[in-house]
């Protein structure tokens, strides 16, 4: 699964969860991956389940009923500089965003991109150039080994 630049938005100001949630979804809907149900689930997931991973970033995803509105897998990444906290009103600790892949999966490919997300973010030095990185092409750059 390759990267693509339209599936990329740098310099985001969304407030909460679910409108960057929208807003990654609407991409994997743009780019044919899924129908716009799977929106609807993305925001279904994080209302049962933070998606918030830790290290800045969230990887917001349908719930597994959801699997029937995915076409073809794919990524998209939100970039919010400021960020955005995925924390419920009952947590006193802030889950600050500032990187949020948006993933859908036919046959759980996405797990694999998952994982492999998951490494690369487990160093917060990777996901600060994310959410510093001033291009698409950036972006692509320091993922590329991911999407591989």
């Amino acid at each position: 699964m390759k990267l693509q630049k339209e599936m990329i938005l740098l310099n985001q100001t969304d407030k909460t969860p679910e409108d960057v949630i929208k807003k990654s979804g609407q991409l994997l809907v743009d780019a044919g991956c899924v129908d716009s149900a799977y929106v609807d689930a993305m925001i279904e997931r994080e209302n049962k389940v933070s998606t918030y991973m830790g290290n800045f970033i969230a990887i917001p995803h349908g719930t597994d009923e959801a699997k029937e509105y995915v076409k073809k897998s794919g990524i998209s990444i939100v970039q919010v500089p400021e960020g955005i906290d995925f924390s419920t009103e009952d947590e006193d600790e802030e889950k600050l965003a500032t990187v949020i892949f948006g993933i859908a999966g036919v046959n759980n490919e996405h797990l694999d991109i998952l994982q492999q997300i998951a490494v690369f973010c487990s160093d917060v030095q990777n996901v600060v150039k994310l959410a510093d990185a001033n291009s698409e092409d950036e972006v692509i750059a320091l993922l590329e080994e991911v999407a591989e």
